[in-house]
């Protein structure tokens, strides 16, 4: 049995459970990794702002310390030496929230309206701020220091504003890059999982593939032992099953067939005595009445050992046909013909339907298909024997002859009818007989390359259907 791509089984529960908890554990470790990162880099870019801010406040402070005009003057010059324009802006912003100077030009005199400049001017102490900017639309970082006269009264704030874009772009390609490591790590998982769970469970199913040919029959069977682990011991478990199950059938079969042939004389005896007991005009009455019982049941324990005979032809391989062109039509005629009588004794009926046309001529051992006529007609009879009629019908059907013979009786009850075909099941039935006939009935129809149903009739009673192909395949 092929391992499907649909995981079931073993195999799904692993994969399932396992790729699961992986895929979870590398999606918390990129998030943490990333939440890391993001903290590592923004922290970085806000502690380097603040430094610089903290160091030009203080050396500011030193020169700026009359007049807000001084303040101005000292800011713009500031301004037009700051080496950092290309990454990062430096703004003057008075108390108002203003920019009064800026090293980009285009950002004096708008009130950028951030909480860092707000911060810085209530609390007197160093505040940042990361968002968006409200003019541009991207994502900035600023740091607002609050410059001080020499009284301590605040005369404006010195606020260093840097984009977040390049930042941004390196926090995610380092998310990106965590992201195909850690799949790269589930699809190693997978593929080495997959692999691993294929030395599971192919074994598993050649065993259970092993396991169901013992159970269908194939006795002796061995599975290939691949691994000295607990696969291993487990077909060893099997193998010794299989070998101990063949030798149980074997000697069953061989005891079968020893019996069967020590029968054989005794009844012929029986069967010989008992009918020429009964030319005997001298036995009457109670006397004639028990040599008839005598050769009936010599009869039917004869017709036993002849199955069971049958049966261990089959077991042992010795059971052939002799394939020849026959008329079916005429062979099942001959078997109705031939059981009418005990029929007749039994008060029962057929009722029987041939071909709306000629049938062909078929290939088959006319020998055996009597037989299995024979037992289906004897079935009918004595399970159906309270309906007092069999139908038997024949006819031809997308290349097959059918037969079908159906009894009045109860029927079979529905648990019972998958097991009726299988030797030595006799279900809950009460009436007397080996178990084996339908067995052997349904090898010989097999042989054919036909098809033995046995279901209930609607209505009921049972109806058992031959499927026999006109041309052999």
């Amino acid at each position: 049995m092929k391992t499907k791509a649909s995981f079931k089984g073993i195999k799904g529960r692993w994969m399932r459970n396992d790729i699961t908890l992986i895929a979870l554990i590398i999606v918390a470790a990129v998030v943490a990794l990333s939440i890391a990162v993001w903290s590592y880099y923004y922290a970085a870019v806000r502690t380097g702002l603040e430094n610089k801010a903290q160091t030009a406040v203080e050396f500011f402070t030193t020169y700026v310390n009359k007049s807000y005009l001084e303040y101005y003057q000292s800011a713009y010059r500031y301004t037009e030496s700051f080496e950092d324009k290309d990454s990062v802006e430096l703004q003057f912003v008075n108390t108002k929230g203003k920019v009064e100077v800026s090293s980009y030009g285009i950002s004096a005199g708008s009130s950028p309206g951030t909480s860092d400049i707000e911060m810085a001017l209530k609390n007197g102490k160093i505040a940042s701020y990361s968002g968006v900017s409200t003019s541009t639309g991207e994502r900035i970082m600023s740091v607002s220091a609050p410059m001080k006269y020499a009284d301590g009264s605040i005369v404006g704030v010195m606020r260093y504003v840097t984009s977040l874009k390049r930042v941004d772009r390196r926090i995610w390609a380092m998310t990106g890059g965590s992201l195909a490591v850690g799949a790269l790590v589930v699809l190693f998982v997978l593929l080495s999982n997959l692999y691993f769970l294929r030395t599971i469970t192919e074994p598993i199913h050649e065993l259970t593939g092993v396991a169901r040919r013992i159970a269908e029959g194939s006795y002796g069977i061995q599975a290939e032992k691949k691994y000295n682990d607990e696969i291993g011991d487990l077909t060893d478990a099997i193998n010794e099953m299989s070998q101990r199950i063949s030798q149980a059938e074997k000697m069953q079969s061989e005891f079968i067939s020893s019996v069967s042939h020590e029968l054989r004389t005794p009844l012929t005896a029986i069967t010989g005595w008992s009918e020429t007991l009964l030319y005997d005009q001298e036995i009457k009455d109670d006397s004639r009445r028990g040599v008839q019982i005598i050769s009936k049941e010599a009869a039917r324990l004869t017709k036993m050992v002849e199955e069971l005979l049958e049966f261990t032809r089959i077991q042992d391989g010795r059971f052939n046909l002799n394939i020849e062109q026959m008329d079916i039509e005429a062979e099942l005629e001959d078997s109705i013909f031939a059981y009418g009588e005990f029929l007749r004794q039994m008060e029962m009926e057929i009722d029987y339907k041939s071909g709306e046309r000629s049938l062909p001529l078929i290939e088959g051992d006319p020998e055996r298909l009597r037989q299995v006529f024979l037992n289906i007609l004897d079935n009918a009879t004595k399970y159906g024997k309270d309906g007092k009629l069999i139908e038997v019908s024949i006819g031809e059907e997308s290349g097959y002859v059918v037969i079908r013979v159906r009894d009045h009786g109860p029927g079979i009850p529905p648990n019972e009818l998958p097991f009726v075909k299988k030797k030595f099941y006799k279900g809950s039935s009460k009436e007397r007989g080996s178990g084996i006939g339908l067995a052997v009935c349904d090898e010989i129809v097999t042989r054919h390359g036909g098809d033995l149903i046995i279901e209930n009739a609607g209505g009921g009673g049972v109806r058992v259907t031959v499927r026999l192909p006109v041309v052999r395949r």
